[in-house]
């Protein structure tokens, strides 16, 4: 449920982008989500139409790159997605540590 109100405040940093912009409408949001952000890319695309109907926002496209997480290996330095139960490393077989790839989330760009 906590996706609404981000939802909400993206809307609300779009209108005033367009605005500081002398525009009004805007044409598509892009958006950066990673997976370990703590929000759900789905439940934002889901709530986006509805609170976007009564704005400049309504009609825009929204776009959302989703990031998947990555581990760093502690012995060679490569980044590789995780397998499930499975923290090694498919270079060189080391040991993968968390980054904070994947916990991405940002307006990357509004089209106006």
């Amino acid at each position: 449920m906590h996706e609404y109100p981000i939802t909400k405040r993206i809307i609300e940093v779009s209108e005033e982008f367009a605005k500081k912009n002398n525009v009004d409408q805007v044409k598509q949001i892009n958006l950066v989500v990673g997976d370990y952000s703590g929000y759900v890319a789905s439940s934002i695309e889901l709530y986006f139409d509805l609170i976007a109907e009564d704005s400049i926002c309504k009609g825009a496209a929204l776009h959302i790159e989703r990031v998947k997480p990555k581990l760093k290996c502690t012995s060679c330095g490569q980044l590789f997605e995780r397998k499930p139960f499975e923290f090694t490393c498919p270079l060189c077989e080391g040991e993968g540590e968390p980054t904070d790839i994947g916990q991405e989330f940002y307006i990357k760009s509004i089209e106006v």
